[in-house]
C-alpha cells in the first residue's frame, strides 16, 4: 500500500488541490449587505405639499367711476396711508374732436338756428304791437277782455319761441367749440384715495388714459399680515383641523419656520395636475407663528414655499428605516435582522409611517442592525457582511 501511494503521490496531490479548489469556488460566500440600527428619536408624520404666500387682507383699487385716470406715479413696495396716500386722480372724459362732415353739419344747423331766431324776433316784435293796441283799445272799453287774454298769449307764445330758437343757437355753438386734444380736463377732478395702509403690491395700470368703471388700478396689502394657503388633495385635507401645527420649508431662507392650520375652506374645487389627472383639492390657510414674523420679512404675496402640516409626532419613537420593511406572505411587516453574519428573520409590527421611518410597536429594540432593502436573495439564516 506504501508503495502502491508512494508512486501515486503527485497524482493523489493535485486531484485533492483540484477538489479543494472546486470546493472552495462553489462554498457558498456572504452577500454583502447594507445595514442601519434602529433608533429610538424623534418622529413625524404630516402631508406634504405647495403653498403660496398672500396678504391676509388684500384691496383691489378699482375706478369708480368711467373717466380720465392721471399717471399713476406710485410703484410697487410704496407705502401708503389710508384716507390720505392719493393713489390718482379721476375726471370726466374729454370730449372727441369733430370730423369735417360733422363740423358742416352742425354749421348748417346753426345757420337754419339763427334765421328761425330772427323769424321769431319778427313775429315777437309785430305780437307785441298788436298787444300794445290791445290794450288801448281794452282801456277804453272797446275790446273785451278774451280778446285782450288772447293777445297776452300770443306775445307770451313768441317771447317763449324766440328764447328757445336762441338756446338751439347757442347749443349748436357750443359743439363747435373745439374738445381738450390731450390730457385730463382741468376741472372736477375727484382723487382717488388709499382705503388701507400698507404697500403698493401690484399697479395694474400706469399710464394716464379713459378707464372704464369697475377696472383695477392697484392692489394693497399690509406685507407684515402674511398667511400661507396650501393646496391640499381632499382626502388629505379631510385629516387635518384647525390649530394643527405646520412646519415650513423651501421658503427661500434657513431654517424651518413654525406655524399652525387657521381653517380648512370647506369648499374644494377641481383641478387638473401637470400630468393631466383631475384631483379635488381644498385650500388650508396657515397662519405663521409670532417668532417667524421677523425672519420673513422678504417673504412678499404670492412666493411659493412647501408646508408640512403635522398630523402626529413623538419624540421618543422607536423606529425603523422605511427601506429594511418589507410585507410577508401573510401581510405583516418584517425585517432581516443581523445576527452575528446571518440575516435573521424577524416580524414587526409597525405603527406610523413616513417617509424615512417607520414606528416599531413590537418586535425590535434600538440598537439592532437590520438590513437596508435586502434582494431576493436573503433568506433567514443567509450568511451576510456589511458592504463597505
Amino acid at each position: 500500500m506504501w508503495k502502491m501511494l508512494k508512486n501515486w503521490r503527485w497524482a493523489i496531490l493535485i486531484t485533492a488541490l483540484l477538489l479543494g479548489g472546486l470546493a472552495w469556488s462553489f462554498w457558498p460566500q456572504p452577500q454583502a449587505v447594507d445595514l442601519a440600527a434602529v433608533s429610538q428619536g424623534p418622529m413625524a408624520v404630516g402631508v406634504t405639499d405647495d403653498g403660496v404666500t398672500r396678504v391676509h387682507e388684500l384691496y383691489t383699487v378699482t375706478a369708480p367711476v368711467t373717466g380720465y385716470v392721471t399717471r399713476i406715479e406710485l410703484e410697487p413696495g410704496d407705502a401708503v396711508v389710508a384716507g390720505q396716500t392719493v393713489i390718482a386722480r379721476m375726471a370726466a372724459m374729454p370730449s372727441s374732436p369733430l370730423d369735417q362732415r360733422s363740423r358742416s353739419e352742425i354749421s348748417n344747423a346753426i345757420a337754419a338756428s339763427r334765421a328761425a331766431e330772427t323769424g321769431a324776433a319778427a313775429s315777437l316784435r309785430l305780437s307785441e304791437a298788436d298787444l300794445g293796441r290791445a290794450e288801448e283799445l281794452a282801456a277804453r272799453g272797446f275790446l273785451s277782455k278774451a280778446q285782450l287774454d288772447a293777445k297776452r298769449a300770443s306775445a307770451a307764445m313768441q317771447r317763449a319761441d324766440l328764447a328757445r330758437n336762441r338756446a338751439e343757437t347757442r347749443r349748436l355753438q357750443g359743439l363747435l367749440a373745439e374738445p381738450a386734444a390731450a390730457g385730463m380736463p382741468r376741472g372736477g377732478a375727484v382723487a382717488i384715495r388709499s382705503p388701507e395702509s400698507g404697500m403698493v403690491l401690484r399697479r395694474f395700470s400706469e399710464s394716464e388714459g379713459v378707464t372704464a368703471q369697475g377696472t383695477p388700478l392697484v392692489e394693497i396689502g399690509d406685507p407684515a399680515r402674511m398667511e400661507v394657503a396650501a393646496d391640499l388633495l381632499s382626502r388629505e385635507a379631510i385629516r387635518i383641523k384647525p390649530g394643527d401645527p405646520v412646519e415650513i420649508t423651501r421658503w427661500g431662507g434657513e431654517g424651518v419656520l413654525a406655524g399652525r392650520v387657521r381653517t380648512v375652506e370647506p369648499f374644494g374645487s377641481l383641478k387638473v395636475s401637470a400630468l393631466g389627472i383631475e384631483e379635488q383639492r381644498v385650500n388650508v390657510i396657515i397662519d405663521f407663528a409670532p417668532d417667524a414674523a421677523r425672519r420673513i420679512a422678504r417673504l412678499g404675496h404670492g412666493y411659493q414655499i412647501d408646508v408640512t402640516v403635522i398630523l402626529w409626532r413623538d419624540p421618543k419613537a422607536i423606529r425603523v428605516p422605511v427601506g429594511a420593511l418589507f410585507r410577508g406572505p401573510d401581510g405583516a411587516w418584517n425585517v432581516f435582522a443581523a445576527d452575528n453574519g446571518r440575516a435573521r428573520l424577524r416580524t414587526v409590527r409597525i405603527g406610523h409611517l413616513n417617509d424615512d421611518y417607520g414606528e416599531v410597536l413590537a418586535g425590535l429594540t434600538p440598537g439592532t442592525e437590520v438590513i437596508l432593502n435586502p434582494s431576493g436573495d436573503i433568506a433567514d439564516a443567509s450568511r451576510i457582511r456589511k458592504r463597505d
